[in-house]
């Protein structure tokens, strides 16, 4: 023991001696070894940040977006933007990452304005699209990042459950070759549209409120009969509708019901009975939904001027009170009746279920046609931030988090997610009804708040306040409409989302020759400049001019 003390203490004078011979070149010496620790600590400090969701990266990374535009800001708090709003200051603290510059555009000019983007070779780092035709022009040219280890290494559990409730077909989606080239958007089950009517018009008139949509209609004819909504020189608005026809989940004021009430599929692909791929346009079924479009134009119910409509000008016409009635989402409330609320508290929009047994889209198959999808740059160095943004926003700030009331408060104050970083939207396939049930349960004292996760407290929250306090509040009326009113409908109904199937190898987009010639024949057949015998010839032509290729190429690769 003595001896070993002995030789440390030798060894210890031996090491000052050096050090007085050395001087300053010791004093460097100790300097390189603490700035080469430094280096490892930080090499393992990236190595971490981008092969996990959560992990912080040591230094600020920063990225260039480019995504669609919300309209007046978004519905952001007065003083946030896109690139400075609750979102991104959550994920600059939780992972120092910020959205540097952002490239927005309309929804409208969206895809023209990407495909310059494409052609000049300059796109942005990280990339939301909503077109799938550019999607496989992208990674057939070469211009993305492969993210298939950026999905293993970076996403929770809860997200891949998420994923996983659509089945395989979602995430085969983006795979080309095996390899996984964008992280698709999960187009949460937004169940059939309902009918919303002003039923302070209905109790005006002395009408009881509809079974069928056929009283309905009567309803709506009866608005029209008495001028409701329509100053002295103005024209009644009937039911609104846009020329499109088919709505997506972004959108209202289609005529879905009425083709779901004959069993029609317009606008997508589904299996005939003998097991093949027909596109559903084409079908009897469809056939007689227009049948009755037609009908509903002629006696006035249907908007007179629906060939013209633009959705903007659709939801203005809601938002004046000139109209009283159009087929619309369960989040419908949120956007656009909150704002005709906030002008007009007298005014009671009540939503009505009357195809509750239409079959809604059971032998459907999903088209990509609601979907967006985010990809990577090629040669951006961390493409891992795409599914890290995705692991926080939909995941820790929704389930773990104990501070992130500010990002769930813009639910219930119905921020719009096109405020978010990255305009996708990542939940499970029944999200939309679990909030409900969950949000009853705990209205009705059968569970505790604290049971609710993040989101559903939000909600619980502005709805308490609207059956506790009789709150007036535009946000209050609205959350309370939607998720207790309108999907309520849809729960007690016992409405199931009906399981997806995917096209073959996620194809199957209709060229635009296609859906122009669609669109044009059954505007032209509902306002009577064309017959109804000549369905069948639009079948025909619609085949010869490519579609009879597509359809053919759709079943061989079923098979």
């Amino acid at each position: 023991m003595r001896y070993r003390i002995i030789q440390k203490t030798l060894l210890f004078i031996g090491a000052v001696l050096m050090l007085g011979i050395t001087g300053c070149a010791g004093d460097e010496s100790a300097e390189a070894i603490t700035a080469s620790e430094d280096r490892v600590i930080k090499s393992e400090e990236w190595e971490k940040a981008s092969q996990s969701p959560y992990a912080k990266y040591p230094e600020l990374v920063t990225y260039t977006l480019g995504q669609t535009s919300g309209d007046n800001n978004a519905n952001l708090p007065e003083g946030a933007t896109y690139e400075d709003n609750a979102y991104t200051n959550y994920l600059r603290e939780m992972l120092n990452v910020q959205n540097d510059s952002i490239i927005l555009e309309s929804e409208e000019r969206y895809n023209d304005f990407i495909d310059i983007l494409v052609k000049d070779e300059n796109l942005p780092d990280v990339l939301v699209l909503t077109d799938r035709d550019m999607l496989t022009e992208l990674v057939e040219n070469d211009m993305v990042e492969d993210l298939t280890e950026v999905y293993e290494n970076c996403t929770t559990d809860r997200i891949r459950e998420m994923f996983e409730s659509y089945g395989s077909g979602l995430l085969d989606s983006v795979k080309f070759n095996g390899r996984m080239m964008a992280i698709p958007e999960t187009v949460t089950d937004h169940g059939p549209c309902l009918l919303w009517l002003r039923k302070d018009w209905m109790d005006q008139l002395g009408l009881s409120e509809p079974k069928t949509l056929e009283e309905a209609f009567d309803i709506i004819e009866a608005f029209q009969n008495n001028h409701m909504g329509a100053g002295p020189s103005e024209e009644a608005i009937g039911l609104l509708c846009d020329s499109g026809l088919v709505g997506t989940t972004s959108s209202n004021y289609s005529a879905d019901p009425i083709f779901d009430s004959f069993g029609a599929n317009p606008q997508c692909w589904q299996e005939n009975e003998r097991g093949e791929i027909v596109y559903g346009s084409l079908t009897e079924e469809t056939k007689q939904a227009i049948i009755c479009l037609r009908d509903l134009y002629a006696r006035g119910i249907l908007d007179s001027n629906f060939a013209l409509r633009e959705q903007n000008n659709l939801r203005d016409l809601v938002v004046s009170g000139r109209c009283g009635a159009f087929f619309g989402l369960w989040w419908t409330p949120n956007n656009p009746l909150m704002e005709q609320h906030e002008k007009d508290s007298s005014s009671d929009w009540v939503p009505y279920y009357l195809t509750a047994k239409s079959g809604h889209g059971e032998n459907a198959y999903t088209n990509f046609r609601d979907n967006k999808y985010v990809v990577v740059r090629k040669g951006y160095e961390h493409p891992e931030i795409v599914m890290k943004i995705i692991s926080v926003l939909f995941d820790y700030t929704r389930y773990e988090a104990k501070d992130a009331e500010e990002i769930n408060d813009y639910f219930a104050m119905n921020v719009d997610p096109k405020a978010r970083p990255l305009v996708i939207n990542v939940d499970y396939n029944e999200a939309t009804y679990k909030i409900t049930e969950n949000l009853r349960r705990a209205l009705a004292g059968e569970i505790s708040v604290s049971d609710l996760s993040a989101i559903e407290a939000s909600y619980y929250k502005a709805c308490n306040h609207y059956i506790a306090d009789g709150s007036r509040a535009g946000e209050d009326w609205a959350a309370y409409k939607s998720r207790i009113s309108a999907v309520g409908l849809l729960v007690d109904a016992k409405y199931q989302p009906v399981t997806r199937k995917y096209l073959p190898d996620g194809e199957g987009q209709i060229p635009q020759t296609l859906q122009n010639l669609e669109k044009d024949t059954f505007i032209q057949m509902i306002m009577g400049k064309r017959s109804m015998d000549t369905f069948d010839d639009f079948v025909e032509e619609w085949y010869a001019q490519g579609g009879a290729e597509l359809t053919q190429r759709l079943n061989a690769a079923k098979r």
